[in-house]
C-alpha cells in the first residue's frame, strides 16, 4: 500500500502583504495627489469653506498654504482611513504604524491650525530619530525589538543576522531623519516656501519610498549568510 509522498512546508509569508503597503504608503500617496493635482484655487476655496484660517494672508501665501492645508488634511484622514483598514482586514495594527499615524494627527493637526507647514515637514525628522533611538537602545540594552517586530518574517536568522540588521536599520533611519532636516530646509532655503514645499513633497514620494526599498532588498545577501529563510519580499517600515 502506497502512501502519499510528504511535502516539505516551504518558507511562510505573511498575509495581506498588498493591504500592508497600501496601509503604510497610501497616505503619502493620497498626501502627493491632493497636493499636486487640485489646483490652488480650487483649494483655497475648499480650505475657505470649512475653515478661516486663510483670512489676512497676501494672495500668494493665501494659494500656497490653502494647498499645504489641503494636502495635510487629506494625509491626516488617510492616516486614520489607515489605522482602521489595518485592523480590519489585517486583524493588528502595526506598533510602526501607529506611531506613525499618530505623529500624522499630531503634527498635522498643528500645521493647520498654526498656519505653518514647517510642522508637517520636521513629521518625518521626528519618526525616523524616533526609530532609530528606540533601536538604538534595545541594542545597547541587549533587547532584541527588532526580532520582536519581525521575528516570523526572518525565520532561522541567527543572533549575529539579527545585531546586524538592527544595526543597518539604525544608521538607515538616522540618516534619513539627517536627510529630510536637509531637504526641507535646505529647499525652503533655496527655493522660497512654494518651491520648497512641492521639491520636499517630491522628496517624500519619489526618493524616500525607493531609497526604503533599495536598502530593504541590500540587506537580503546578509541575511541569507545568517541561515534567513526569505518567503517573501523585504518588509518595509511605515512612511515617515
Amino acid at each position: 500500500m502506497s502512501t502519499a509522498p510528504t511535502q516539505t512546508p516551504g518558507p511562510t509569508t505573511e498575509p495581506g502583504g498588498g493591504i500592508k503597503h497600501l496601509v503604510d504608503y497610501g497616505p503619502l500617496v493620497v498626501f502627493f495627489l491632493v497636493n499636486f493635482l487640485v489646483p490652488a484655487t480650487a483649494a483655497r476655496g475648499i480650505v475657505s469653506h470649512f475653515t478661516r484660517a486663510l483670512d489676512g494672508m497676501a494672495q500668494v501665501e493665501m494659494l500656497l498654504m490653502a494647498r499645504v492645508i489641503l494636502a495635510t488634511a487629506a494625509f491626516v484622514i488617510a492616516s486614520a482611513a489607515a489605522l482602521v483598514l489595518a485592523k480590519v482586514k489585517l486583524g493588528r495594527v502595526p506598533p510602526l504604524l501607529l506611531i506613525s499615524a499618530g505623529l500624522v494627527l499630531v503634527f498635522g493637526g498643528l500645521t493647520m491650525y498654526f498656519r505653518d507647514a514647517r510642522f508637517i515637514q520636521m513629521k518625518p525628522t521626528i519618526v525616523y530619530a524616533l526609530l532609530s533611538g528606540v533601536l538604538l537602545g534595545g541594542l545597547l540594552t541587549h533587547k532584541p525589538l527588532l526580532r520582536d517586530l519581525l521575528g516570523t518574517t526572518y525565520p532561522g536568522l541567527n543572533d549575529a543576522g539579527w545585531r546586524r540588521l538592527t544595526i543597518n536599520w539604525i544608521l538607515f533611519f538616522a540618516a534619513m531623519a539627517i536627510a529630510n532636516e536637509a531637504v526641507w530646509r535646505g529647499a525652503y532655503a533655496l527655493y522660497g516656501k512654494s518651491r520648497g514645499w512641492d521639491l520636499w513633497a517630491i522628496y517624500k514620494m519619489w526618493v524616500v519610498i525607493p531609497l526604503t526599498l533599495i536598502f530593504a532588498i541590500a540587506n537580503v545577501p546578509m541575511l541569507l549568510r545568517h541561515g534567513a529563510q526569505l518567503g517573501q519580499e523585504p518588509p518595509l517600515p511605515p512612511e515617515g
